[in-house]
């Protein structure tokens, strides 16, 4: 059995983190530099980094921070946040990212998930979904969770997934930044549609709701930011709690 991630997320807007509710309301919370280094020394498996604004702004990613987190932590690194191209995707491996997030470029060129499985193989590609609940239906967002989409979550990540991309990072809007829990139901949803490893992001408020995600073998990582961001949950500490209750981690 593969062990379960635990994922922290830099949300960062020019050039600084910031966390917000419902992908709103941003505050500063500081140096994503600093911040990486203290993750890989807490015994995170991997590390998330957006840059939130970049596709509705329109802004180039900032290439010089993620080659001083590269050379500052020792865990596996995505980067997402404006990237529109393969030439995007080789820039910021060339960096030092390991992997590479895609959310809206993929949503209006569904191509660009075929032609980067296909030159850098599907181990590095993340397709990122932002999803919020309307009449009824799981509406895909992109530009930030600011503009709502035709594609549905559900036949959005099947697409993305027959189209070569190697993991699914699916956000819930409605739930990110209230610290209720995962989106359980529809994460069950999509992990037995999904034969590529999925990872749940938005809700995460205690200890207790990594463990029911866990436990429900509904996803292949955890994904949070604030509750680490404001050490009101210690990675280390998550991690021997889901460990004493028989989930297969790695400890720190």
């Amino acid at each position: 059995m593969v062990a379960k991630r635990i994922i922290p997320c830099l949300d960062v807007n020019c050039g600084r983190t910031v966390k917000g509710v419902n992908f709103d309301n941003m505050i500063d919370i500081g140096s994503p530099i600093d911040m990486a280094r203290a993750y890989s020394q807490q015994g995170a498996d991997e590390l998330l980094f957006l840059d939130i604004n970049a596709t509705k702004d329109n802004s180039n990613i900032f290439y010089k921070i993620i080659e001083e987190i590269a050379c500052n932590i020792n865990i596996p690194f995505t980067v997402g946040g404006g990237v529109r191209s393969v030439d995007d995707v080789a820039r910021l491996l060339d960096s030092g990212a390991d992997k590479v997030a895609i959310n809206s470029a993929a949503i209006y060129n569904p191509n660009l998930v075929n032609k980067v499985s296909s030159r850098f193989g599907n181990q590095i590609l993340v397709i990122a979904i932002d999803a919020k609940k309307l009449d009824d239906r799981q509406v895909v967002f992109s530009a930030g969770a600011s503009k709502a989409c035709e594609k549905e979550l559900l036949e959005w990540s099947v697409e993305v997934q027959d189209r070569g991309a190697g993991e699914i990072l699916y956000t819930s809007i409605d739930c990110d930044g209230m610290v209720n829990g995962y989106d359980l139901e529809n994460l069950k949803i999509l992990n037995d549609r999904l034969r590529i490893p999925l990872i749940a992001s938005g809700g995460a408020g205690s200890m207790d709701h990594f463990l029911e995600l866990f436990r429900l073998d509904c996803s292949s990582a955890a994904l949070a930011a604030s509750v680490f961001h404001k050490e009101v949950i210690k990675i280390k500490e998550l991690k021997s709690y889901l460990f004493k209750n028989s989930i297969d981690i790695r400890l720190c």
